[in-house]
């Protein structure tokens, strides 16, 4: 953040960073290997379904987590923030995540092997116990896969999977055989050639969060089923403009037409009044723009992310 001579907010990842997973009480146990699957293929087709048959008859025995099918159709950015927000949490495996408005076209499917979570089990790889989580990621290279293998270590080795030119379903005819084969054991170099990790495409940057004098900045990343608004700034930023608990802010989203409100700095939801505004830590540690028992998405009428978002203190 430069050219700025207010105080700098923390330093806040954006959405395509990984958060720290929650500690637990619970000893850590030695979960077998699963596959994770995230798409926008939502539930009222059968491509979910003839995906999950395909992982089954490749991959008999091993389980499928579906993580969401409710990626907005198309939106590469939102399932990448998915897959951050679900990365610290999942066990060893294989990540199989479609949000492909390039299928058919030249861009690659990719085969992702996670720097430091392979374990030894010789050069044919697989997903046993003791990973720390899942060590392949397969899907399309448009910046879906790599912010959240970069949250986790890096890219270790890339493989480029064979994809036909006009091919619709890659999901089905090239992702999925390549998790079962690879949650198996099987050798990655039989699926296509390495290329360079640094070849990866990323997800498009949000604009940095920032002070405008008494005034923070920053932007919408995530609108959950609820209608909280996650936005990218962390508590530190409210800190520092001077918003302690039960505080009053001045809130003005920024999209086609500009929304001014009044909101409450709180630790719960349940603080609220109805029909007040609060903002508080979501499970993410992140802020955001809530209402009690009601929508705040749906009662500014915002319906993307990626928008800004300016806050200051009222006193």
């Amino acid at each position: 953040m430069t050219g700025l001579s207010s105080p700098s907010p923390t330093s806040s990842p954006s959405p395509t960073s990984s958060p720290s997973p929650t500690s637990s009480p619970w000893p850590t146990s030695s979960a077998p290997p699963a596959i994770y699957f995230l798409s926008d293929y939502g539930t009222s087709d059968e491509f979910v379904g003839v995906v999950r048959a395909v992982l089954h008859r490749d991959a008999p025995g091993v389980p499928v987590i579906d993580l969401t099918h409710q990626v907005p159709p198309f939106d590469v950015t939102a399932g990448a923030a998915a897959l951050v927000r679900s990365a610290p949490y999942l066990g060893p495996g294989a990540v199989l995540a479609v949000v492909d408005p390039g299928v058919g076209t030249s861009r690659l499917g990719v085969a992702i092997r996670v720097a430091g979570r392979v374990a030894d089990r010789g050069s044919g790889g697989g997903a046993g116990k003791g990973d720390l989580g899942p060590e392949w990621w397969v899907g399309p290279d448009n910046g879906l896969l790599l912010p959240a293998v970069e949250g986790l270590g890096g890219p270790a080795a890339v493989y480029a999977l064979a994809t036909e030119a006009g091919s619709t379903f890659d999901g089905r005819d090239v992702f999925a055989p390549a998790v079962a084969y690879l949650v198996g054991g099987g050798d990655p170099s039989s699926l296509g050639a390495q290329v360079d990790p640094e070849s990866l495409v990323g997800a498009p940057d949000l604009p940095p969060d920032h002070f405008d004098g008494a005034i923070l900045v920053t932007s919408v990343t995530h609108i959950d089923a609820f209608g909280n608004i996650q936005l990218r700034a962390r508590p530190a930023a409210l800190d520092q403009l001077g918003v302690i608990a039960d505080s009053v802010m001045e809130v003005e989203l920024v999209p086609s037409r500009t929304v001014t409100l009044t909101a409450r700095r709180v630790a719960a939801f349940g603080a609220l009044g109805r029909g007040e505004f609060g903002v508080l830590l979501d499970s993410d540690n992140h802020l955001a723009l809530v209402l009690d028992r009601a929508s705040a998405a749906a009662q500014l009428r915002l319906h993307t992310t990626g928008i800004q978002v300016r806050i200051w203190h009222l006193g």
